[in-house]
């Protein structure tokens, strides 16, 4: 792809707009390929043009995709007045503009939340025709019932007679207060309104997995990683 200069590289680094690029350029901070360019409306080559910034280099990438294990306390939000968002928690190396949260948890749900700028992988993971499954460990307040799967199979009935779609459930056999869950919908505060309406409560709440992609076991709360594309498309694979 032929881009000019400034759009690569302030499209790539949030703290960075155009106008920034032009002083860099007359202040000798930029080359492409080794060579100071002076200035930053130059075309340059996204594949095969190096490009750097006070000798560090800027690599062009369409769209990033940024794994967050979001703890309890962030919103799932660009923007919020009174509590962080988790835009607040991805890195300076990993903030580019256009960045959002591709979906939603609860404020007080721990795990898997996807961060990008890519609005059409996006939009076919939320659309609702795809049904792109989400597994949850719930941590409940009674003791699940081995009717739980048959109920869940069935399609749980919340408050206001509202069916939600089958889901598949599985109770620890280990720990009677421990499941966990596949949703292929995403209601309001689904999780917990299931629960409810067979009577228990969730104490606590995580999304372990999107699709087939699983949060990173290693990634701690709070903590993110970038994907590679060819990872992010599994959330799609068995849809």
């Amino acid at each position: 792809m032929v881009i000019r200069l400034d759009k690569l590289i302030s499209s790539q680094r949030s703290d960075i707009s155009r106008s920034m690029v032009k002083d860099f350029c007359r202040k000798n901070r930029v080359t492409v390929n080794g060579v100071a360019c002076k200035k930053s409306d130059t075309k340059v080559n996204t594949e095969s043009d190096i490009v750097c910034l006070d000798g560090e280099q800027i690599a062009y990438k369409e769209h990033i995709y940024i794994m967050l294990n979001k703890p309890q306390g962030v919103v799932c939000s660009t923007r919020d007045g009174d509590s962080p968002t988790v835009l607040s928690l991805v890195p300076e190396h990993l903030q580019r503009p256009g960045l959002f949260p591709a979906g939603r948890l609860d404020k007080d749900t721990e795990g898997f939340v996807l961060i990008t700028d890519d609005g059409e992988l996006a939009h076919k993971m939320l659309s609702p025709k795809n049904h792109v499954p989400k597994k949850y460990f719930a941590r409940l307040q009674k003791p699940w019932q081995e009717s739980y799967a048959e109920l869940f199979e069935q399609g749980i009935t919340i408050d206001g007679g509202e069916k939600c779609l089958p889901a598949e459930f599985e109770g620890d056999m280990n720990n009677k207060n421990e499941c966990t869950l596949i949703l292929h919908e995403g209601k309001f505060h689904q999780v917990k309104r299931m629960f409810e309406a067979l009577d228990n409560k969730v104490v606590f709440l995580k999304r372990i997995s999107i699709g087939n992609l699983s949060l990173d076991k290693n990634l701690a709360l709070g903590e993110c990683m970038e994907i590679l594309h060819k990872d992010v498309e599994n959330i799609l694979a068995i849809c």
